[in-house]
């Protein structure tokens, strides 16, 4: 025997269907009347327990609608309008919301004990396996920082990370990801025995996936819907599956800086100390002094602290988070930098040596907030970290729960964090607005080689699904030897628009920006890091994408555009401008511009436009644009 209950979105276009039988139970998901996701099987292994039968004892649903303000990101204002159902088992209850464009579902374990083991989790996702998807593998030494891949799901191997993009054959556009990711394991997917999509979580390293407090929700499983690649980006149901904030986070403000990192990086100095050390008090000083004439607000300083002698991948265990270098006064640029109004970004590098971080963790951020040091970038390079003095994975459960403290004790001291190697974002920047940005990965530490053009056109797509990602844009030094771009110079600037970070990084030597190209400064200086509205414009997976977004503090728009290896035209409208005259600063590529061949052809230009033009603007191999649009 078998019982059907169905859960409509508001608009009626999306369906999720829940069959229950005796034994098992499976939901499929039906948008605009075809099925998208066929009969897939839901449920949870819980240590000693006995499956029981699924017996329904309880439905109820309920419709709910709010419009609720992020402090800060893409959009000012969100719609959180969907359709619940909760089906009450004797194992769990499953909770769903369907929304208009998209679906999401989780287990609710009840507390018929203190604590509970989670030895597996089965949720299938089966869609069509003749569907494209672009994806980067799980389980893997870079964590997430690998070049997305496009496969048909049949070929999958091992498990993918989320959010996983997904192209059916009737042209369909699908995301799996989670959202509210506390406490347990990160989800993976794979194909499973019976060649369907499951969840693989992230285990510890006895092999199981989570030990819980009990009552216990898992995070929610969330497919995002859409019937073209651009409306995907727009989708925002993530941060509606996480709850407001907790506690006044009015202090909390997105940032631009600039670093003493890719000085480092191209070989002119060194993290380590000696006759090249990057971060001394001189050099700290100099960057201080250059922020507040480029008129920047941050400066991050890496390699300040004791511990990057030698391996320093394989010496983590040395850091120490409250001991300068001989030749840095960490006290001495702080005062010197609140004098000027710059903000310090700390840094801490624990090479994954979690153990040793944790034991200094109150210390090191009661140093900085002593200090007046308001942000921090933290970072765990290594193919795994160490936590209790075991090996495990970044994902896991033990990974996610480090991650969260360090965002919740940054909460008290009035910190903000950039975290890099990080737990993926499943939007709780909604509930700890001080996680400003992470990175979760490739970013421009990759450019020299390892990095395609077409990078950028698939994150819009894939990995910006799930949040604001520190790109360490505004690399202008594009021809140096150790480090060649694969970009033009006008791109360097689009991804300020087109690569959302709630802090941004200027990332290039400040001489770059005051003496080579201080015209094309002038946008990187005045495009915000919070936006009121965006409005995806353009754009096709690995191809190229166009978004506009609107600053919260003015009537003023910024574009941003970037392609692959090919040069294209892209022609858009303006009418998502107010009334009125804008003034138009074009920083674009010029007609013989090549990531390779020419990457500094660029032309400025400024024109009037309208609410009811049109542009057409062209973007070389390996390029893009920047656009600000100022209200005259």
């Amino acid at each position: 025997m078998k019982r059907l209950k169905s859960v409509f979105s508001p608009d009626g276009q999306t369906k999720f269907e829940l069959e229950i039988t005796p034994r098992q139970i499976f939901y499929r998901v039906f948008y605009n009347n075809k099925e998208i996701i066929k009969n897939s099987n839901l449920d949870i292994k819980i240590a000693n327990l006995k499956s029981p039968k699924f017996d329904l004892k309880s439905f109820k649903t309920l419709r709910f609608d709010e419009t609720f303000e992020l402090p800060w990101g893409e959009d000012q204002f969100v719609r959180n309008f969907y359709t619940e159902a909760e089906f009450k088992f004797e194992k769990f209850i499953l909770k769903v919301r369907v929304f208009n464009d998209a679906v999401a579902f989780r287990y609710e374990i009840p507390k018929n004990q203190e604590t509970a083991t989670i030895e597996d989790e089965f949720t299938e996702f089966n869609i069509n396996l003749d569907s494209t998807c672009w994806q980067i593998p799980a389980f893997m030494p870079d964590r997430y920082e690998y070049n997305y891949e496009a496969i048909k799901l049949y070929d999958m191997e091992g498990s993918v990370h989320t959010p996983l993009t997904i192209k059916t054959p009737e042209n369909l556009y699908l995301s799996i990801h989670e959202a509210a990711l506390y406490d347990y394991g990160s989800m993976t997917i794979k194909l499973n025995g019976e060649n369907i999509l499951s969840s693989n979580i992230t285990p510890l390293s006895d092999d199981t996936k989570a030990h819980v407090k009990l009552p216990f929700n898992t995070p929610w499983r969330l497919i995002m819907i859409a019937n073209s690649a651009i409306d995907l980006t727009k989708n925002r149901v993530m941060y509606c599956l996480n709850e407001p904030p907790k506690g006044d986070f009015s202090w909390v403000e997105t940032l631009k800086f600039i670093g003493i990192w890719w000085a480092m990086y191209v070989g002119e100095w060194t993290w380590a100390p000696g006759e090249r050390h990057g971060a001394t008090t001189a050099h700290a000083k100099e960057y201080i002094d250059a922020a507040v004439r480029l008129g920047i607000k941050g400066l991050l300083i890496e390699g300040w602290n004791e511990g990057w002698e030698g391996n320093w991948l394989e010496n983590g265990v040395n850091n120490k988070f409250t001991v300068a270098t001989p030749d840095f006064n960490l006290e001495e640029v702080a005062s010197y930098a609140r004098a000027k109004n710059i903000e310090l970004v700390g840094h801490h590098e624990t090479v994954g040596f979690v153990d040793n971080y944790e034991a200094q963790l109150k210390a090191a951020y009661n140093y900085y907030a002593a200090n007046g040091i308001h942000y921090i970038k933290t970072g765990y390079a290594g193919s795994q970290i160490v936590i209790n003095g075991k090996k495990e994975y970044h994902h896991s459960q033990a990974g996610v729960n480090h991650y969260q403290k360090t965002v919740e004790l940054a909460a008290k001291k009035k910190i903000m964090l950039d975290i890099h190697e990080p737990i993926k974002g499943t939007g709780i920047e909604r509930t700890w607005p001080n996680l400003l940005t992470r990175e979760g990965a490739r970013g421009q530490e990759y450019e020299g080689g390892a990095l395609r053009p077409s990078h950028a056109c698939y994150i819009p797509y894939t990995r910006l699904l799930a949040g604001g990602m520190d790109y360490t844009n505004g690399i202008f030094d594009i021809t140096n030897s150790v480090k060649r771009i694969s970009t033009t110079l006008a791109r360097q600037a689009a991804y300020f628009v087109a690569i959302y970070s709630g802090m941004a990084m200027a990332a290039d030597r400040p001489f770059m920006y005051e003496e080579k190209f201080p015209e094309l400064f002038k946008f990187i200086k005045k495009v915000p890091t919070n936006f009121e509205k965006t409005v995806p414009l353009l754009g096709e997976i690995g191809d190229f994408y166009v978004v506009a977004r609107k600053d919260r503090n003015s009537e003023n728009w910024y574009i941003g555009g970037v392609t692959d290896q090919d040069g294209r035209t892209v022609k858009f409208n303006l009418d998502f401008l107010g009334d009125g005259i804008y003034k138009a600063h074009l920083y674009l590529d010029s007609k013989d511009a090549h990531f390779r061949d020419n990457p500094y052809g660029i032309e400025i230009s400024q024109k009037r436009v309208k609410n009811s033009d049109t542009l057409e603007i062209y973007m070389a191999p390996g390029g893009g644009f920047a656009i600000e649009l100022e209200k005259v």
